[in-house]
C-alpha cells in the first residue's frame, strides 16, 4: 500500500459514523469494542490467529493525510468542521489481544480495543480485514501441513491470490500455519520466508526438444534443478529425459538429488513409477514435487493411495480458503461509558448465534495437569470472579449445560495487551517465531479436535456470572418490549452482521 495511512481502508459508513459521533459530541465517550469470529470454517475444529503484527502497526500510524482530507471534502458528505476535527487525528485506544499464532475458537474475545469511541469505531474494518483473511489462510495451511505428514508444504498461491496485497498477505499466513516455503519471491524477501519453484512447460516448450529443455536447466541450476515432468508425456518423455539430464549431472556432482515436479495426471499413479524408476537408475530418495489443485483432502488421499510424493505445492485452494473463501470474523460494541460507570452492550438478534454475550470479557485457557487443551471460558473483566479453584462453565446459548473445571487445572488468560494509548507495546516477532508458537499452540490441542472430517467441538464456555449477565440483559430486553407502545413502528433498514 506504498506505506501510507491506512484509514481510508475502510467502509464508508465507519467514517459517516465517526462525523455522526462528532455531531453528536460523543466521539470522546470511552468504549470498548470486540472481535469475534461466530463460527468455524467447515470440517475445522480450530483457527490460528494470524494477521495482528501488520494490523498493530497500521494502527500505530493511523492518520488522516492532507490527500485523504481533500479526497474525503469531495465527497461532499462530511462538513468543514469535522474536517478541521480529524486534520490532526491519532489512535490513542488500547488494545488487547490473543498473541498471533494462537488458537482461537469461535465466540470468544480474541481482541478488545479501550479508548475513544470514535477512534474505535473506525478501525472496525481495518481489523476484520487483517485479521479474518491470514487467520483462515494460516488454519487451511495448518490443515494441509497435517495431511502432508511430516511433507513440505510449498505455498504457490500467488498467480491465485485476490491482487498483489492478498498474495503478499497469503504467503505470510500460509507460513504461520506451517508451510516450508514460498514461490513468492516478494514475500521471501519481506518475511525472510525460504523461496522454492522449478520451471514452467513454457521453459520445455522454448526449446526444440524436451531433452534439450532438461539439459539447459540444471546447466543453470546444478544443484537444486527440479524438472517438470508432465509438458509432453510424463512417463513416455518427460520421465526418461529427466533421468537422462539426472545422469549426466551425475558423471559432475555424484551427490545429486533427482529432483522433479508432477503437475497433471494421477499423482498417486505416476509419483509410485517415477520414484521407482529414479531408484533403478540409482538415485536414492528422489524429490517428487506434486501440485496441480491440493488442498488437505487431495492430499490425504493421495497418501492412502501410497503415493511416493515427499513435497506438495498448494496454491489455489490454500491462498483462497478453497471452499470456505471467508472467515466470519465481526467487531462489536462491548461496553460505553456512562455515569462514571459501564453501561454493558449486547447486541440480540432473531438467530441465536450473532446474539452477542454482554460486556467486557477476557477469556482464560484451562488445561490438563499434562498441558493438553481443555476448554476456554469467558469472564467478565469487571465485576465477575477471576478463574480460581473450582470453575463452572456454561454454555453461552443453552445455559443449562455446563462443564466442570477442577481447581488443579493449570489457567491462562488468552489476552495481553499489545497496545497502549497507541503505541505498540507488542514485540516485533518474526514469522519463523511466530510459525513456532503456533506448532508449539498445536501441540496442546488434543488430536480429537485436529481431524480434517469431523472434528470434537472445543469446549468455549461462559462464567456463571456472564451468564447471570446476559440472562439479566435478555430478560430487561423482552421486558421493555412488553412494556412499550402497541402502535407499529416503522422497521429500520440495516445489514446485521
Amino acid at each position: 500500500m506504498n506505506n501510507q495511512s491506512m484509514i481510508l481502508l475502510t467502509d464508508l459508513y465507519e467514517l459517516t459514523m465517526m462525523a455522526a459521533y462528532y455531531k453528536a459530541g460523543i466521539q470522546n465517550t470511552s468504549a470498548v469494542f470486540e472481535y469475534i469470529f461466530r463460527r468455524l470454517p467447515h470440517n475445522t475444529g480450530f483457527c490460528i490467529l494470524a494477521g495482528l503484527d501488520p494490523l498493530l502497526d497500521d494502527l500505530q500510524d493511523l492518520h488522516f493525510s492532507t490527500n485523504d482530507l481533500e479526497y474525503l471534502r469531495s465527497l461532499r458528505l462530511f462538513s468543514e468542521e469535522f474536517l478541521d476535527q480529524i486534520s490532526d487525528f491519532q489512535f490513542e485506544c488500547d488494545v488487547y489481544s490473543a498473541p498471533e499464532g494462537s488458537l482461537v475458537f469461535p465466540n470468544e474475545t480474541i481482541l478488545r480495543v479501550h479508548g475513544p469511541l470514535a477512534q474505535a469505531q473506525i478501525i472496525e474494518t481495518l481489523v476484520l480485514n487483517r485479521l479474518n483473511y491470514q487467520t483462515l489462510v494460516a488454519t487451511k495451511a495448518a490443515r494441509c501441513v497435517a495431511a502432508a505428514n511430516g511433507d513440505p508444504i510449498v505455498e504457490f498461491g500467488l498467480r491465485r491470490a485476490q491482487g498483489p496485497d492478498g498474495g503478499i498477505s497469503g504467503s505470510r499466513a500460509a507460513f504461520i500455519g506451517g508451510a516450508k516455503s514460498t514461490s513468492n519471491v516478494m514475500a521471501g524477501k519481506l518475511f525472510n520466508i525460504p523461496v522454492m519453484g522449478t520451471h514452467a512447460h513454457s521453459w520445455v516448450m522454448a526449446f526444440d526438444s524436451e531433452l534439450e529443455s532438461f539439459r539447459a536447466y540444471v546447466r543453470a541450476f546444478p544443484k537444486n534443478a527440479v524438472l517438470l515432468l508432465d509438458t509432453y508425456d510424463t512417463l513416455e518423455s518427460g520421465l526418461p529425459n529427466a533421468i537422462i539430464t539426472f545422469k549426466e549431472l551425475r558423471e559432475q556432482n555424484p551427490n545429486v538429488r533427482a529432483g522433479v515436479r508432477l503437475d497433471s495426471g494421477d499423482i498417486a499413479k505416476l509419483s509410485k513409477v517415477v520414484y521407482s524408476k529414479f531408484e533403478e537408475a540409482g538415485f536414492r530418495n528422489p524429490l517428487i514435487v506434486a501440485s496441480n489443485e491440493l488442498d488437505e483432502h487431495l492430499i490425504t488421499d493421495i497418501k492412502r493411495q501410497g503415493a511416493k510424493v515427499n513435497s506438495w505445492g498448494v496454491g489455489t485452494k490454500l491462498v483462497t480458503g478453497g471452499n470456505e473463501p471467508a472467515l466470519g470474523g465481526v467487531y462489536k460494541l462491548a461496553a460505553i461509558s456512562a455515569d462514571g460507570g459501564w453501561d454493558i452492550k449486547m447486541k440480540l438478534s432473531n438467530n441465536p448465534e450473532k446474539t452477542t454475550d454482554p460486556g467486557v470479557k477476557m477469556p482464560y485457557r484451562f488445561y490438563s495437569p499434562d498441558g493438553e487443551m481443555l476448554g476456554d471460558v469467558m469472564f467478565l473483566e469487571n465485576g465477575d470472579v477471576m478463574p480460581h479453584g473450582h470453575v463452572i462453565s456454561h454454555d453461552r446459548m443453552v445455559f443449562e449445560r455446563t462443564r466442570v473445571f477442577k481447581e488443579t487445572a493449570p489457567r491462562i488468560p488468552l489476552l495481553e495487551m499489545v497496545m497502549k494509548h497507541g503505541r505498540r507495546v507488542y514485540p516485533n516477532r518474526s514469522v519463523q517465531e511466530i510459525q513456532a508458537y503456533a506448532r508449539q499452540q498445536l501441540t496442546t490441542l488434543p488430536k480429537e479436535m485436529q481431524r480434517l472430517v469431523n472434528p470434537e467441538i472445543y469446549w468455549v464456555g461462559l462464567s456463571e456470572t456472564l451468564v447471570k449477565k446476559k440472562r439479566e440483559e435478555m430478560q430487561a430486553f423482552w421486558a421493555s418490549r412488553e412494556a412499550a407502545p402497541t402502535e407499529p413502528s416503522a422497521p429500520i433498514a440495516g445489514r446485521e452482521n
